[in-house]
């Protein structure tokens, strides 16, 4: 199994495959704390990070963004005190593709430098 982490996300178009079961049960171990939703009859990947204040939430949402940015593949993100709700899934395919799977992990390494 290809750790997700250093993968980038490949271009996707309307007419790109959502993502299997078989390819959902490989890579979710790899992201554990994030949640399958179901929004609007979409599938989507959703995570909410907790943090100490506002400022922290806000620089993490930044970084976030930023990180989406480089990558072409854009999240929800609902920045509150105290916590950040992500949520990421492809708009083009109404539905989860592994670039999302992708960004989940980059999310949370993200995080993983706020914990320290």
């Amino acid at each position: 199994m290809e750790t997700l982490l250093p993968q980038t996300c490949a271009p996707c178009s309307g007419d790109s495959p959502p993502i299997t079961k078989a390819e959902i049960a490989e890579l979710k171990p790899q992201i554990p704390d994030w949640k399958i939703i179901d929004e609007n009859g979409e599938a989507r990947l959703q995570h909410v990070y907790k943090f100490p204040d506002f400022q922290k939430a806000l620089a993490f949402t930044q970084q976030v963004g930023e990180e989406a940015e480089k990558q072409g593949h854009h999240p929800a993100l609902l920045t509150e005190w105290g916590k950040v709700t992500v949520t990421w899934w492809t708009h083009a395919i109404e539905g989860l593709h592994r670039n999302d799977f992708i960004m989940a992990a980059k999310t949370d390494a993200i995080a993983a430098e706020f914990a320290e």
